[in-house]
């Protein structure tokens, strides 16, 4: 799991971005994650766990799992 920081997430669009605290590039989450996590939305700063993988749909890199810290 790679810790990070929430840059940006728009409940209302449902999707946002997470700054991986290793200085890779920021990476896209969808609201699905955060349902499969049981999450109902995240704040801007917040502390996050999270596993990046390829999505099956668009081929883009994107959050799998994640959990809050």
């Amino acid at each position: 799991m790679i810790n990070g920081t929430v840059k940006f997430y728009n409940a209302s669009k449902g999707y946002g971005f997470i700054a991986p605290d290793n200085g890779e590039r920021d990476v896209f989450v969808h609201a699905t994650a955060l349902e499969r996590a049981g999450i109902h939305s995240l704040n801007e700063g917040q502390k996050v766990s999270f596993e990046a993988g390829e999505d099956r749909k668009s081929g883009k890199i994107s959050v799998q799992t994640i959990e809050l810290l």
